[in-house]
């Protein structure tokens, strides 16, 4: 209403000024719908529509909103996450039992000293077996030292190439033997099965 005045009161100052011209009278006209043609056109806004009224924030209250949601996340970050248990490294309690079942028969004092003697001659064995294959390495390895040192001595072109290592050896490759071959026109059957499947929730605390 303020702004609407004071354009009015400058709508009529002007038209004062207008009338002192010489020339002829213009009469000046207080009502809206009467407005000269050299005077200033004022009407009131009638199709606005009016001003929404605002909501008064509390500042104190926003801060504790943001406050309060700082904290939630702050806590959020401190609780560690859940892991969920694999259940098929999870040995059940009854298989950790270490206690013995079965009975043990008792062992005569002559079975224990035939199964000390056989368990000494059985190492006394495979001590001899390995000696024979350390023996049997060693020269191997000496007769391929006298041989290419002779090889040597005969052709330098000979001796490189018998030393240079064979490509062909590595990487390794073989076939195996295969599986079985599927049937022609067998289709396997789908089954029925129940889903166990747990669901976990992660808890705060």
């Amino acid at each position: 209403m303020a702004v609407v005045s004071a354009s009015s009161a400058l709508g009529t100052l002007l038209l004062r000024r207008l009338s002192s011209v010489p020339g002829p009278s213009i009469q000046a006209c207080q009502a809206h719908w009467q407005t000269s043609v050299l005077a200033l056109r004022l009407s009131l806004p009638m199709r606005s529509e009016p001003k929404k009224k605002k909501k008064k924030v509390d500042p104190k209250r926003d801060q504790m909103v943001k406050d309060r949601m700082r904290k939630k996340i702050k806590k959020l970050e401190r609780v560690p996450p859940e892991f969920v248990p694999i259940e098929d490294f999870v040995v059940p309690i009854k298989y950790l039992d270490d206690t013995r079942v079965r009975i043990l028969p008792e062992v005569s004092e002559a079975e224990s000293e035939r199964r000390a003697l056989l368990m000494k001659e059985w190492s006394r064995y495979k001590l001899g077996l390995h000696k024979a294959e350390m023996e049997a390495i060693s020269s191997a390895l000496e007769a391929q030292r006298v041989a290419l040192e002779e090889l040597r001595l005969e052709s330098e072109e000979l001796y490189q190439a018998a030393v240079k290592r064979d490509q062909k050896l590595f990487p390794f490759e073989s076939e195996g033997p295969c599986y079985t071959p599927p049937k022609v026109g067998y289709q396997a059957p789908e089954g029925k099965y129940n889903d166990i499947t747990k669901v976990y929730t992660q808890v705060n605390k």
